[in-house]
């Protein structure tokens, strides 16, 4: 029988990398709104990393609020996506937890959303890899054994290194 190699699927280059933390909730909705104040995130790709309630919806729903939705922002956990359209973009949030094959991703028909312009904040995107597009930004959440939220904030693209450098140390 003969040996098949799998791809070797490289990791993508830093261009920018930011590790802060988040000793509590109003920390957390401090940084998202530092984040929403950068105009570049309106069309970046953002991916949420992190154990199950590590903060990852936590997060997306203080962004999304500081982004200017009003009312309650549904966690997406069952629909997949939940789209609010904002003054001048739409912004996606969308959580693959359900996921058992990356090919769902493009069953639902994300990929002309993920195509479209504006934000698109997905949580367990490692769900749907490879086929998601190189994300801009990635949001790594590690809660320790104090429950600060401990976040490396990653760029891969020049996109995501305006959004870091915008970002107060």
């Amino acid at each position: 029988m003969p040996i098949v190699e799998s791809p070797v699927v490289e990791s993508p280059v830093t261009l920018a990398r930011r590790d802060i933390e988040w000793p509590d909730e109003a920390a957390t909705a401090e940084f998202a709104t530092q984040l929403a104040r950068a105009p570049a995130l309106r069309g970046a790709l953002v991916t949420l990393h992190g154990d199950l309630g590590a903060g990852k919806t936590s997060f997306a729903r203080h962004l999304l609020q500081a982004l200017g939705v009003k009312g309650r922002i549904k966690s997406p956990t069952y629909s997949l996506a939940e789209v609010y359209e904002l003054d001048g973009f739409s912004a996606w949030h969308c959580d693959f937890y359900r996921f058992s094959d990356p090919r769902e991703w493009e069953d639902a028909g994300l990929r002309d959303a993920f195509a479209a312009p504006g934000l698109k904040l997905v949580e367990w995107p490692e769900k749907a890899s490879p086929l998601l597009p190189l994300a801009d930004l990635s949001l790594h959440i590690n809660v320790d054994t104090d429950n600060i939220r401990r976040v490396q904030v990653l760029a891969y693209t020049p996109i995501g290194r305006t959004i870091v450098e915008s970002v107060a140390q």
